[in-house]
């Protein structure tokens, strides 16, 4: 029985591990042939180890910084010419230099994070629906938020705000694209346990607040995000655009 992805190729950036690492083996369960990108190459081996062990083969692996424009440009050229052109793409790749209050944040620790979580993501997109036009092929688009960007974020204020501005382009670039049929959602995780997150799933007091104020009494694993990339990228939900998913265990709603 073919999956739900079957004939598709998804490219995941910062795929080798957390959330992107369970979007790519969600989607490769789901017949997608799957490329994931990620600054280190040893990150990317590892991972490609790890699913191969699931029983994942359609899988391929380049290193790529989102935060140069050339290393977009090279690792687009590339999956056109191995793999196939894109028709999913998944930005996850994103970084958090820096934990404190917003004033105290310094200019270089500011500039890193929107170069990578929000001027990266629309240099990627750039380049992916480029292929996607030229290749003449449908497309879905998903953009991984965060509730820090749905509401106040302390501590985490330049990273909220870039999350708060990515659901923003994720709505421009759905009533922008939509023409060419390619549509652009975005997910909005709660806390996730993974290395990314790791000061705060450590930390009891932040853990304890957390889970009190969510629905569901608990943070999640990346498995449990992963369903509704693979939902967003099928044609299941092909009537879907402009849209950002909270998937926090409710605790964007107390």
């Amino acid at each position: 029985m073919a999956g739900r992805l079957q004939d598709k190729v998804a490219l995941i950036t910062g795929g080798s591990r957390g959330i992107g690492a369970a979007i790519a083996a969600a989607m490769g369960r789901e017949g997608a042939s799957v490329v994931i990108s990620a600054r280190k190459q040893e990150g990317l081996e590892k991972a490609r180890e790890q699913m191969a062990a699931e029983g994942i083969e359609d899988l391929y692996i380049r290193p790529c910084h989102i935060g140069r424009s050339d290393d977009i440009a090279d690792l687009l050229d590339w999956c056109v010419q191995t793999v196939g052109t894109p028709t999913i793409l998944v930005n996850n790749a994103a970084t958090n230099p820096y934990f404190g209050p917003l004033l105290d944040i310094s200019e270089a620790q500011w500039d890193k994070t929107f170069e990578v979580n929000l001027k990266g993501y629309l240099h990627m997109t750039q380049a992916t629906v480029k292929a996607m036009k030229n290749a003449q092929v449908a497309g879905s688009i998903i953009n991984i938020s965060s509730i820090s960007g749905l509401s106040a974020a302390p501590l985490q204020g330049a990273y909220g705000m870039t999350k708060a501005a990515l659901v923003s382009m994720t709505k421009t670039l759905a009533v922008e694209l939509g023409p060419s049929n390619i549509r652009v959602n975005a997910i909005a995780p709660g806390l996730v346990a993974t290395r990314f997150s790791s000061v705060l799933v450590e930390t009891p007091e932040i853990v304890e607040h957390y889970n009190q104020r969510t629905a569901l009494n608990r943070y999640a694993t990346p498995d449990e995000i992963a369903g509704m990339a693979v939902y967003l990228a099928s044609e299941e939900s092909s009537f879907v655009t402009g849209q950002t998913y909270a998937v926090d265990g409710g605790y964007s709603i107390t």
